[in-house]
């Protein structure tokens, strides 16, 4: 197959699962609302100390995401699973590997970016400084894909499971854990440069190693949820 029939039938795929998705309308709203609800709840539970509520907020901002974020796993493949889709794509000449690559940009599209783009507006609740939300904000689009890539590997494992998003949660939370440290790494160094008057260094080693697990996952991700996926049409 060609690399020009690939780039578009990756690009038919994307359009294909992005306006499934907004005709459906649910999966990206209910992951914002819970995220929303997530972070409201955080100053009711700490009270009005508003020190301690901006040294927390990147972290419950990428916990909240985290969270979010696995509402939406177990349909990533799971409908299409489900109806024969992905028996009909197999036979496509469109590698699985490719597909597989489709879904979660897709998935980052309508599930991620929503977040992403609530995120200044929930920061305030927080009481987050502008400089600490700018970093937040490059945290969350070089390491949400992290995040997807990951989430595709254990939807892929589940796929043939009924009600399989807890299972999802514990394969893969595990896997989480260092983009969420590299993540409040970074915000965390921002600060402190931008309290010595250095201002915002983007050859910051923990936002370094945060691309690099993005990179990572984009490299093993699609091939793990492509053998996964084999192994439950077999």
């Amino acid at each position: 197959m060609s690399q020009v029939s690939m780039r578009k039938g990756l690009r038919s795929l994307i359009l294909r699962d992005v306006k499934g998705a907004a005709r459906q309308g649910t999966g990206g709203l209910q992951a914002v609302i819970f995220f929303a609800v997530v972070i409201t709840l955080v100053p009711f539970g700490l009270g009005p100390d508003t020190d301690l509520l901006n040294r927390i907020a990147p972290g419950m901002i990428w916990i909240a995401l985290v969270l979010s974020s696995l509402l939406t796993l177990d349909r990533l493949f799971q409908v299409d699973f489900e109806d024969g889709t992905f028996d009909l794509l197999t036979l496509s000449p469109i590698p699985l590997e490719v597909i597989v690559l489709a879904k979660c940009l897709s998935h980052w599209l309508t599930n991620a970016l929503p977040l992403l783009l609530v995120t200044p507006l929930l920061g305030i609740l927080l009481n987050i400084d502008l400089s600490a939300l700018g970093m937040v904000l490059v945290t969350l689009v070089i390491g949400t894909p992290a995040l997807t890539f990951i989430g595709a590997i254990g939807a892929a494992l589940t796929v043939g499971v009924r009600r399989g998003g807890l299972l999802i949660a514990l394969l893969i939370m595990p896997l989480y854990v260092p983009v969420v440290i590299f993540a409040v790494g970074a915000v965390n160094s921002a600060r402190l440069n931008i309290a010595n008057g250095e201002g915002l260094i983007f050859t910051e080693p923990n936002l370094l190693f945060l691309a690099a697990l993005s990179l990572f996952g984009l490299a093993i991700g699609p091939l793990a949820a492509a053998a996964g996926l084999r192994l439950n049409l077999s």
